[in-house]
Formats: structure tokens, C-alpha cells, sequence
């Protein structure tokens, strides 16, 4: 038998609902309020002592008003932060059931597609979602079964509010993690998300991507096309993000789509820089701004990147000499009609000048001693020095880096020489290498390696090899000789066993 406490508490609770159902809207209004502010944070146990074991009672209630009232919109945002505080509550499990018994969660992909809800309400839907998904696994797989992937990513793209937006990615992210079934599904809903028109929304679906594409492991063959199309960006903050997925994905296979991509927008299609400008870009009263913007910033945002990709990993910047990248980047350079581009390649190409000897002696004798040596004085500024005719030769330049010389962009190190050489001696190539120097420096070459031979046999005395080995007309021609003997050395490993470390240092310290 109950005791007059249980019963005065059941009396209360048939009371309040009996007010509930009789209400209008203003009076549920005012009792939501009420209830907002005297439960927000409490557990599952507080609020069935509350409600004398009937939270449940009231919690159908909620919900079958919200399924009546969700196209109107009409006291949605109170409605839902109500029925969150019974989802978020500590031990909610039972809530949790009952909601999604009764199509809960389809309620709340709809409201995201609704174009008369508030964007406010909206952000209460995507918390509730946010706490439905990070219950656990099967709650994420039942939101991803209902299309949610494709509603939230919908949302993600349309919506006008940034904080909105943020939620969003947060409740992308949660499912992203621990989701194996469904996990490939938020990565393609992501990389769909990439061509939308909100920076926003750009920015957040590739830091998303990063994080899904570490959990993934495997890429998809349509997001290198998508993640260069973004860096045509206004918005530095979309370029950053940008960058910083390409640096993940050149450790994947896509890598050589990625280089040949990136090489491939230093040089824009005719197709591209042909297009007619509007009639009011004509307009002598008005400042006059290139037509092709999108294409150039593309140019520029790709230097800088093949520069951040270079000087991250030196295994990648050869790659990308084998893709003719020092071509492209002298033609962006002559492109006088963006200057970012100019000033990006320019960065770019003194690093691979200073990285690489032979990219070094390419690039002189394309510009020229005048222009090369204005090109060592100050790359960054390079751009507002040139005139019309240097940035011709810039941007018709032939130089070609990767023909034949793919062995001789860094002389290796001895241990890797001998991975190289695996075991079997090999003889140097006279005719490779004589193609590499200048016909009149070919015999310093030959005594070069006839006087370290000797050295290594202990025949040449230390100041007849001191005196050899700087008496060069500059440090310059010294490096690029020391390059080839270091490699000729490689095939033989007997010397390569007694080359002095010095020596070697020599090489690296100029």
C-alpha cells in the first residue's frame, strides 16, 4: 500500500500532465520554460524522483508533440532543449529507446532539411543527434542507416551560421570514430562537401577529412581532383587546411596523381585564360581586375605548396623534378598578371636552387647570369624587379631538370650507395657524366678522381690534397665536382669503404 507521501507525489504528476495536456501552446510555452530551468543538468534517477517514477510519461509527450509541430516550428527550440535534457541525463538509456522507438531520430534529420525552421532550432536537432551518436557504436550506425550522413552534410553546406557549423563538424567527426561499418560513408559525405560554396563548411570538412583519412587508411580516387579544386580559395584559412591534407596524402598512393596534379596548375590551360571578361571589367571608370582570379589563385596556392611538400620531404621534391616542376615554376614566375604566383614560384624554385646543384645550373643558364644573380639577390622581391622582357623568358622557358640526370640530383650517402649497388660492382658512366659538365671541365673531372684515388691509396700527401681540393675558381664548380666523384665512388666498394668522412662533409657543408 502507498504511502500518503508517493500518493500526494502521484497526484502532482497526474496534475502536471493533466496541465500539459490541456495547454495550449503559450501555456506549454511557459511550462517547458519552467521545466528547463528546474532540471537542466540532472540525472535519470533525479528526474524520475521528479516526476515520481513517470518521467517517461512525460518524456512521450515531448516527443509526440514534436512529430505534430516540427514543420511549423513553433516553440521547437524549448521543445528539443527539453527532450535533451532527458537524453543527456546520467543513466538516460531507457529515455534514449523510448525516443528513437518513436522515429526519433528521422524527426531530427528532418528538421535539418526544413527551409522554414530556424537555424537556432536546428542546432538544438544536431545536439541531440550529437548526443544519440556518442552513446555508442550502434547508435551511430542507426543515423547513418536513416541517410544522415547525407542530411548533415546537406545542412553543413547550407547553413548561414558558423557556430551551427561547428556543431556539425563535431557530430561528423563522432561519426567518423568507431564506426567501422559506416565510416566510409561520413568519408565520402566529406569529400562531396568539398566543392560547396561556404568556406566554412570547406574548412571544417577538410579538417574532418584529416582525421577520417587516419582512420581509414585507404583514399578515394576522387579526392585528389577535389582538394585541388579548393585551392582556387579567396579564404587563406580554406588554402591552410588545404595544404595541410595534401601533406597527409602524398603518404598514400595518390601520391603521384597529387605532384602531377599540383605541377599540372603552374601552367593553367589556355581553355582556362581565354575565357571573355564581363563587359564592366572593360569599363575604364572602374579598377580593373583579371577574369581569370580563380585560376591564378589556384597557381599560386599550388607553388606554395609544392615549396611546403619540397622542404618537408626531400624524397618528394625529386619526384616532383622528375615532373618537370622547375619548368612550371619559371612560367609561373613570368606570369606578370598575378603577382602571388610570381612571388610563390620564386620562393619555391630558390629552394630547389639551393636543395639541388643540377636544378641550380639549369635554372642559370635559362635566366641568364643578369637575371639569375637578381633571382639569388632576392627571390621574394624577384616579381617587382623583372620587366616585360625577363618575365617572357620566364614564362617561355624549356628547361627540362628530370632528362637524364635522375642519379645525379644528390650524390648519396655511403649506406645508401650500397642498398643501391646491391652487392654487384659497377663501372660509372664516363658519357652520362660528361653530359652533365661543360666539355672543357671534363679533364678536371678525370684528375679530380685520378688524385682521390691516389689519396685513398695513401700515394698523395695531405697538402697536395688540401692544395687539389680548393684550387677551383669558385665553390660552386667544387660542389658540382665532388657531386660526381662522390657517385663515381658508389660502384666501387672498396673505396667507398676508405672515402674520408671529411670529404664527405665537405660535400654536404657546401
Amino acid at each position: 500500500m502507498t504511502s500518503i507521501k508517493e500518493q500526494a507525489a502521484i497526484s502532482r504528476l497526474l496534475s502536471f500532465l493533466h496541465d500539459w495536456d490541456n495547454a495550449g501552446k503559450v501555456a506549454r510555452s511557459h511550462i517547458l520554460d519552467s521545466f528547463i530551468k528546474a532540471n537542466q543538468g540532472k540525472t535519470a534517477p533525479e528526474l524520475e524522483q521528479e516526476f515520481s517514477q513517470g518521467g517517461s510519461l512525460f518524456l512521450v509527450r515531448l516527443t509526440t508533440w514534436l512529430r505534430l509541430i516540427y514543420m511549423t516550428g513553433s516553440c521547437l527550440d524549448k521543445l528539443l532543449k527539453s527532450i535533451g535534457i532527458f537524453l543527456s541525463a546520467v543513466s538516460s538509456n531507457r529515455y534514449l529507446k523510448e525516443f528513437l522507438e518513436v522515429g526519433g531520430v528521422l524527426t531530427l534529420l528532418e528538421i535539418l532539411g526544413m527551409e522554414k525552421i530556424k537555424e537556432e532550432d536546428k542546432k538544438e536537432s544536431i545536439r541531440l543527434l550529437q548526443v544519440i551518436a556518442n552513446t555508442g557504436r550502434k547508435y551511430k550506425e542507426l543515423i547513418c542507416e536513416s541517410y544522415g550522413v547525407r542530411s548533415i552534410a546537406e545542412f553543413l553546406a547550407k547553413s548561414k551560421s558558423e557556430e551551427t557549423q561547428e556543431e556539425v563538424q563535431i557530430l561528423m567527426d563522432s561519426l567518423v570514430h568507431g564506426n567501422p561499418k559506416y565510416q566510409n560513408q561520413v568519408y565520402k559525405g566529406l569529400i562531396a562537401l568539398l566543392p560547396c560554396a561556404s568556406p566554412k563548411a570547406q574548412q571544417l570538412s577538410l579538417q574532418t577529412l584529416r582525421t577520417a583519412q587516419s582512420i581509414i587508411g585507404t583514399t578515394h580516387p576522387s579526392i585528389v581532383d577535389c582538394v585541388l579544386k579548393v585551392l582556387c580559395t579567396m579564404h587563406l584559412e580554406v588554402q591552410y587546411e588545404a595544404i595541410e591534407l595534401i601533406k597527409d596524402l602524398v603518404n598514400y598512393d595518390v601520391c603521384q596523381a597529387l605532384l602531377k596534379g599540383l605541377v599540372a596548375l603552374l601552367i593553367p590551360s589556355v581553355k582556362e585564360t581565354s575565357k571573355p571578361q564581363p563587359k564592366i571589367l572593360n569599363d575604364s571608370s572602374v579598377p580593373q581586375f583579371t577574369a581569370h582570379l580563380p585560376v591564378f589563385l589556384q597557381q599560386a596556392a599550388a607553388a606554395k605548396a609544392i615549396g611546403v611538400l619540397a622542404r618537408s620531404n626531400t624524397s618528394v621534391a625529386e619526384e616532383l623534378l622528375h615532373q618537370r616542376v622547375v619548368h612550371s615554376l619559371m612560367a609561373a614566375m613570368g606570369n606578370t598578371d598575378h603577382s602571388n604566383s610570381q612571388r610563390q614560384a620564386s620562393l619555391t624554385l630558390e629552394y630547389l636552387v639551393q636543395m639541388f646543384p643540377v636544378v641550380e645550373e639549369h635554372v642559370r643558364r635559362s635566366m641568364g647570369e643578369g637575371l639569375y644573380q637578381l633571382f639569388l639577390s632576392n627571390a621574394e622581391d624577384l616579381y617587382m624587379k623583372i620587366d616585360s622582357i625577363q618575365a617572357d623568358i620566364l614564362a617561355a622557358n624549356k628547361v627540362n631538370v628530370s632528362k637524364g640526370c635522375r642519379k645525379f640530383l644528390q650524390a648519396p650517402f655511403p649506406a645508401e650507395a650500397e642498398s643501391h649497388r646491391q652487392g654487384a660492382e659497377q663501372k660509372p658512366d664516363w658519357q652520362e657524366i660528361g653530359r652533365l659538365v661543360q666539355p672543357e671541365s671534363l679533364l678536371l673531372v678525370f684528375c679530380f678522381h685520378f688524385v682521390l684515388q691516389l689519396a685513398l691509396q695513401g700515394e698523395v700527401s695531405l697538402e697536395l690534397k688540401s692544395i687539389f681540393f680548393f684550387n677551383f675558381e669558385n665553390k660552386k664548380q667544387f660542389k658540382k665536382f665532388l657531386n660526381i666523384i662522390v657517385f663515381i665512388h658508389s660502384f666501387n666498394k672498396n673505396v667507398l669503404n676508405t672515402v674520408s668522412k671529411p670529404v664527405l662533409g665537405l660535400r654536404y657543408a657546401w
